[in-house]
């Protein structure tokens, strides 16, 4: 954390939704001189613009932006925009992402969490944690509340998800204790090889040195292969697994180093293998950054899970219903899949350059796969011969179709492994509409709760 005091200095903010809204605001608040541009040239920036007070340049060619950049100071880029974007080309002024801009300002450690699956819910609990042990902490970055917003919160702990958009535009950002969950592929219409997207994630450690504490996944081999550089610069390197790590899984018990019990696996509102591993980074992270052992598990045993995350929405006839609408990567496909003995896969939605077929090894729990949207095709190659695989052209007759190719016990799994934009505005849209579809059905009841384990 570093002061990076703004007054007198001009600024260009590129996108203006909830990420750049909130830069512009913290800048102005900073004494910045404020510009900002939008490639939407519809009302919504403009109203942005207007409200915010900034000048906007609305969709700016590259030479507009090239005639710009000598008078700026510095660019500060939202998620949201293309790698392709010509504002990464431009010469002269350094460029950022809001999580760099925010981090420089603030005055208390920072808990950052990355991961291709799971990150929301690691944040939201480790968040929990430190809450139940006393601390006033407060989550931010990807999980909705911006960073430059709770950087002037009276928070005494910020629990930041990181994605690797944003870890993609940090210079010197070093959080106190940051965890990676796992790599799998995803963003590749982002970042354009796997190559670069995994690099964007190993920021999370670029500057991790003496006095920080890195919590890694010691099963995943591209996230053990990228903590040797922040162990070799003096951080502490703490591991987590289901059979191995300083937290791990052993005979039904969430153990944390030296033996200690967290949990019982069967004390868990959740505890689908991928639940466990969300617990245990959580557990790392949240204990690294000073949560007792009491507050630790008291969140986590009040823990019912997130919505849209392999939730439970209805019943019918036998069969039980789960909303998993933001996985939108095989990675995360497979690890709800693992969940269930025997399931009804609801897949497809706008591909993000993504190989579907490493779908295929979830064949064997599943009684049919229903593909929609976009990627339908895909999702039929990937399954084909492996098990039945039908098409629906609605959200209404994936379900319909998924209740008839689905016997009692089974479950039925809306498990995208694409995005939403084909259908939807976004994956929590997609996730409402499938619950509206199973409430549809004949006999259908509500979920009653949180899911048992």
């Amino acid at each position: 954390m570093e002061d990076q005091p703004n007054s007198g200095r001009r600024v260009l903010v590129v996108g203006l939704g909830v990420s750049g809204a909130a830069a512009v605001r913290h800048l102005q608040r900073a004494g910045a001189e404020v510009l900002a541009s939008d490639d939407d040239a519809g009302d919504r920036p403009r109203a942005v613009a207007a409200e915010l007070g900034v000048e906007l340049l609305c969709a700016p060619d590259p030479d507009t932006l090239a005639g710009l950049a000598p008078s700026l100071d510095e660019i500060v880029v939202s998620p949201g925009v293309p790698a392709s974007h010509p504002v990464f080309t431009l010469d002269g002024p350094p460029v950022i992402g809001e999580v760099e801009l925010a981090w420089r300002r603030a005055r208390v450690p920072v808990v950052a969490v990355t991961g291709t699956n799971g990150k929301t819910t690691v944040v939201t609990l480790v968040a929990a944690m430190l809450e139940s042990s006393g601390l006033r902490a407060v989550a931010a970055g990807n999980i909705g509340l911006p960073l430059v917003e709770a950087v002037e919160s009276d928070a005494e702990i910020l629990v930041v998800e990181v994605s690797s958009f944003q870890l993609a535009l940090t210079d010197r950002f070093r959080p106190a204790v940051s965890g990676w969950l796992n790599f799998s592929d995803d963003h590749l219409d982002w970042h354009g090889s796997l190559d670069h997207y995994r690099s964007a994630k190993a920021r999370i450690w670029a500057n991790a040195g003496p006095g920080d504490v890195v919590v890694a996944n010691v099963e995943d081999p591209v996230v053990v292969a990228a903590a040797a550089a922040p162990t070799s610069a003096g951080a502490r390197l703490v591991g987590f697994g289901i059979d191995a790590g300083d937290w791990r899984l052993d005979d039904g018990n969430l153990l944390g180093p030296g033996g200690e019990v967290l949990a019982r696996c069967d004390e868990l509102r959740r505890s689908r293998p991928h639940d466990v591993v969300d617990a245990l980074c959580a557990a790392a992270l949240a204990r690294a950054a000073g949560a007792t052992a009491e507050g630790t598990r008291a969140a986590l045993l009040a823990f019912g899970g997130l919505p849209h995350r392999v939730e439970l929405v209805g019943e019918a006839r036998g069969v039980r219903y789960f909303d998993d609408s933001k996985a939108t990567t095989p990675g995360a496909v497979l690890a709800a899949v693992s969940g269930f003995d025997s399931a009804v896969l609801i897949a497809g939605g706008r591909n993000k350059g993504l190989d579907l077929g490493i779908l295929r090894v979830a064949a064997p729990r599943l009684r049919g796969v229903v593909a929609i949207g976009e990627a339908a095709a895909e999702i039929r190659a990937a399954f084909e011969g492996a098990c039945p695989v039908e098409e629906a052209a609605t959200m209404d007759e994936a379900v319909r179709r998924a209740s008839t190719m689905a016997s009692s016990g089974d479950a039925v799994l809306l498990s995208p492994a694409c995005a939403s934009f084909d259908w939807y505005g976004n994956y929590a849209e997609r996730g409402r509409d499938f619950r509206r579809a199973v409430e549809l059905l004949e006999g259908a009841a509500p979920a009653a709760g949180p899911e048992a384990p």
